[in-house]
């Protein structure tokens, strides 16, 4: 897609237009690019924030897992804390832990006991 296609896209997605938000949902997925699904879930598109999460955990972005997840998004927050688990990232269990998740605190403290 011609970069004139793409702002002609996004121009109708700003607009409302669902089939275009779709499309640039899926294109920015393709692409990996997370600014993309960034910009279309601060606008609301759940779909796009669904994406989000999922591209970020796959790509290991702890940054981007806990700026969702301190907004108040709980699937971001499972992602993190299942991402700093896999990493035994002590630090960012022990950030989650200390806001309240309980998994975090039972991942925390069964790494420590290993």
């Amino acid at each position: 897609m011609t970069e004139p296609d793409l702002s002609a896209l996004r121009e109708r997605a700003a607009h409302g237009d669902a089939d275009a938000s779709s499309e640039l949902i899926d294109l920015a997925t393709e692409r990996g690019d997370l600014n993309e699904l960034r910009h279309l879930a601060d606008a609301g598109s759940a779909d796009a924030t669904d994406e989000l999460i999922q591209l970020a955990a796959e790509q290991g972005n702890l940054e981007e897992l806990r700026r969702l997840s301190d907004s108040g998004n709980a699937t971001a927050t499972d992602q993190l804390t299942e991402l700093a688990t896999e990493q035994d990232n002590m630090d960012e269990l022990r950030r989650l832990a200390d806001r309240g998740n309980i998994t975090a605190a039972e991942q925390l403290e069964e790494l420590t006991a290993e």
